[in-house]
């Protein structure tokens, strides 16, 4: 039994040693992450991961808690100038609004396959810190003139936490 873990070293060409993998462990290390491609790949289609690469907003509507967003902001004044992501993920790169969208992605699954979720839905704190960052960015005309009290930031979301959601 001891001869079946025992990895035998292995030179090689260089001189350097190499051990290998018994084959067993490689089989079941193979079988494991099989598994997890697979369930994984299953997921995200039959959960639709796919389209929360897009832009489109119709994604944002695949799990049921956010129907009711979503029908309010079809019939918002944003509909015509905004999608999910233009108040909902980073603009300053590529690279920061996919990882916001992966991060996001994690947490609603996570939340969705325990239960562990407020209905309505709530907007975390990083969520509502990139949305008051992108009402900011949208409506600097309007946030340039704005005075702030004690040197802070506008905080839009405490007096218009539903537009773009309005019902």
């Amino acid at each position: 039994m001891s001869e079946a873990l025992n990895v035998s070293p292995q030179v090689t060409a260089y001189g350097k040693v190499r051990r290998r993998i018994p084959f067993p462990i490689m089989l079941i290390l193979a079988g494991m992450l099989g598994c997890i491609i697979g369930l994984g790949s299953f997921t995200f289609i039959y959960a639709k991961g796919y389209s929360y690469l897009t832009d489109d907003p119709n994604a944002c509507a695949n799990c049921h808690v956010m129907r009711d967003v979503f029908t309010a902001w079809t019939r918002s004044s944003h509909r015509s100038v905004a999608t999910c992501n233009d108040c909902h993920t980073p603009h300053d790169s590529l690279v920061s609004k996919y990882f916001s969208k992966a991060r996001n992605g994690f947490n609603h699954a996570l939340a969705f396959t325990t239960g562990n979720f407020h209905e309505p839905i709530r907007a975390s704190t990083y969520n509502r810190d990139i949305a008051r960052e992108n009402c900011m960015s949208c409506h600097a005309a309007v946030t340039s003139q704005m005075s702030h009290v004690g040197g802070e930031a506008t905080d839009c979301l405490a007096c218009h936490s539903r537009v773009g959601h309005d019902e």
